[in-house]
């Protein structure tokens, strides 16, 4: 095709003015294109973290130690059912459970440190066939194979480590046989049967009540065993004596238990912070309490070098915190006197223990609450 002169002139004006409109929005356009970024060769397939991720929660780690019944009984939320928690001769399914649950001859409360369950199967004589199992990974702390020795009868002692916070115990009283290859010192797995249940006692425990006392709670103090010596008792348990094993309430360990769940677990410390107290104690101590080395996440304040210190206890006399006392809460505390502080009377109860009592209108420690006293402060060599 032909182009005319005039035609051929006016293309060329048409092209001098678009041409540098389109090279114009072709520049602009490169500018704004994005430019990709690289990714190290060494992490080809990093995913980027998107702002909600790093705004979730990180979940705290679980507590405590792995745990599991110690017998096969399973329905321990039953706890007024007298075929799961073995009552005294009394009936009351309440005097199975621990706390100042009991009464005396004397019409007077008695505290039982423990729970007591009952079995699940029997022979035909009526004795009880119920294998007892270790709660938790631990180590064979002592065995008493002696029935007649102690009121736990034959018993085995567990001891249990808690990363960050220390050593516990569990104890499983009145067995009828504890395995011949156990030896103290040795390791035990949650799960390993350690006896089998009874009745023993230094008192007489009728085959139809054949149950597993079970205990959880603090050692008091290493050097028990050379106060204990001192003062010529018998029969001599070492370390694991009854008077050294102070306990709380063992439903704090079996609440958590799910026989659809494998994966329970209880911690001594959160017990111990649940634990409401029942008084509170200014007394003289020579140094830092054996119980505050061994549990220095209880010990509140600067490091202790002697002279008074206060103790937060439960109704069973377990320490539950301590710090230093006060130039007010120390006035007329001296070696041979401590003081009552505070008394909760609704948390301390019927007061089983006895460890500290009303006189008149102001509360002291018992004979039995000095000689508690004297335990957790006693220092061997000092």
């Amino acid at each position: 095709m032909r182009i005319s002169p005039l035609n051929r002139s006016r293309l060329l004006r048409t092209a001098l003015i678009v041409l540098p409109g389109i090279l114009l929005l072709a520049v602009s356009r490169h500018h704004r294109r994005p430019v990709p970024t690289a990714l190290p060769e060494t992490a080809p397939n990093v995913q980027p973290v998107t702002l909600p991720e790093l705004l979730l929660p990180v979940p705290e780690p679980e507590r405590g130690l792995r745990i599991t019944f110690p017998t096969p009984q399973t329905a321990l939320h039953d706890l007024e059912n007298p075929d799961v928690f073995m009552p005294t001769a009394s009936g009351r399914v309440i005097s199975a459970h621990y706390g100042s649950t009991r009464t005396n001859a004397a019409g007077r409360a008695t505290f039982h440190e423990g729970v007591d369950i009952g079995p699940t199967r029997r022979d035909r004589r009526g004795h009880a066939l119920d294998e007892i199992f270790a709660v938790a990974d631990g180590q064979i702390a002592y065995i008493n194979r002696i029935a007649g020795n102690s009121t736990y009868g034959i018993y085995v002692v567990l001891t249990h480590d808690e990363e960050d916070f220390g050593t516990y115990y569990t104890l499983y009283a009145h067995l009828g046989s504890v395995p011949r290859d156990l030896r103290n010192g040795q390791s035990v797995q949650r799960g390993d049967v350690i006896g089998i249940m009874g009745h023993t006692s230094s008192f007489n425990i009728p085959p139809q009540r054949a149950h597993l006392h079970f205990e959880v709670g603090m050692i008091l103090n290493r050097h028990f065993a050379v106060w204990y010596r001192g003062k010529q008792r018998t029969p001599d348990h070492g370390t694991y004596h009854g008077h050294n094993l102070n306990g709380l309430n063992p439903l704090r360990l079996l609440r958590n238990l799910d026989p659809e769940n494998d994966n329970a677990r209880f911690s001594i410390a959160e017990a111990l912070e649940e634990t409401q107290t029942a008084f509170t104690l200014a007394l003289h101590a020579p140094g830092q309490l054996d119980y505050f080395l061994r549990h220095p996440t209880l010990w509140e304040g600067p490091p202790f070098t002697g002279g008074v210190m206060v103790l937060d206890l439960c109704e069973a006399g377990t320490p539950l915190r301590g710090r230093a006392a006060t130039a007010e809460e120390a006035q007329n505390v001296t070696r041979a006197r401590p003081a009552v502080l505070e008394v909760d009377t609704a948390v301390l109860g019927r007061n089983g223990r006895r460890q500290i009592q009303r006189s008149g209108n102001a509360w002291q420690p018992t004979p039995a609450g000095l000689e508690h006293l004297e335990i957790l402060t006693f220092r061997a060599g000092r």
